[in-house]
């Protein structure tokens, strides 16, 4: 075959299949004591379920990767097979690791060879759009190798010497530019071997997946995000979206 027969890489990338992987292995600590934050109740309908019913509403998904508690991945299947959930999705259930970049990883050691783009999505964030799932998509299979939905912040942000103590005060020792700051959200999307090859070489603690990418040296790109995409991290924020959902109930008509 010809250098010109040959599909470009931005050909190749357009046909590429979309997998996500969704890690639910976190206790949720901050939403106080019960079941872990991804099984918490939302309108009667655990938050993973919701996320899960978020992403497979995109057409670009095809494939959903549970990352469940080591130990709780049996419960995670049964839970999975009492709800209603997209026939045209596959789902599948692997138990997490320790730590979230643990439980990353193994979900994207347990997605088929065929899938080249990979979304990466917080169980506590049920509520994302799907607009904000197929822009991620579309922006990897544009050319990027890592995509992240990002809201820019309506309070200023001062940087702070952290108190030996909590709840002392703490000395402001900057102010950055709010213009240029970015709330990020999920899914985030990667092309493949670049995510497998951030989890395979960045060891340092960090706290999402495109800050893997950037130790890399890779560039990160952002899409806009949606104000529906929060995370739920606190009780009030399950308050919040109790009612997001009772506004969509009242717009769709049931």
């Amino acid at each position: 075959m010809s250098d010109d027969s040959r599909p470009s890489p931005a050909e190749v990338r357009a046909a590429a299949r979309t997998a996500a992987v969704i890690p639910a292995a976190g206790r949720g600590v901050r939403l106080g004591p019960g079941a872990p934050k991804a099984l918490r109740a939302l309108n009667g309908t655990p938050m993973l379920i919701h996320a899960l019913r978020a992403l497979a509403e995109s057409r670009a998904v095809s494939l959903v990767v549970v990352v469940a508690p080591p130990d709780g991945a049996a419960e995670v299947k049964s839970l999975l097979d009492a709800h209603a959930l997209p026939e045209r999705t596959d789902f599948l259930v692997v138990p997490g690791g320790e730590t979230r970049q643990e439980s990353v990883k193994l979900g994207l050691d347990a997605l088929p060879p065929a899938y080249d783009i990979v979304l990466v999505h917080d169980a506590a964030r049920p509520l994302v759009p799907v607009d904000t799932v197929d822009a991620v998509v579309e922006a990897v299979r544009a050319g990027a190798v890592a995509v992240v939905p990002a809201l820019p912040l309506a309070d200023t942000v001062k940087e702070v010497e952290p108190a030996a103590t909590p709840g002392e005060p703490e000395p402001v020792v900057a102010t950055p530019e709010r213009a240029r700051l970015r709330a990020v959200q999920t899914p985030q999307g990667f092309d493949r071997a670049t995510l497998v090859r951030a989890h395979e070489t960045v060891t340092a603690d960090v706290t999402d997946d495109a800050g893997m990418v950037e130790r890399l040296g890779e560039t990160v790109v952002t899409v806009p995000g949606h104000e529906e995409a929060f995370k739920v991290t606190r009780p009030l924020d399950l308050v919040l979206a109790e009612a997001v959902l009772a506004r969509r109930r009242l717009n769709d008509g049931f």
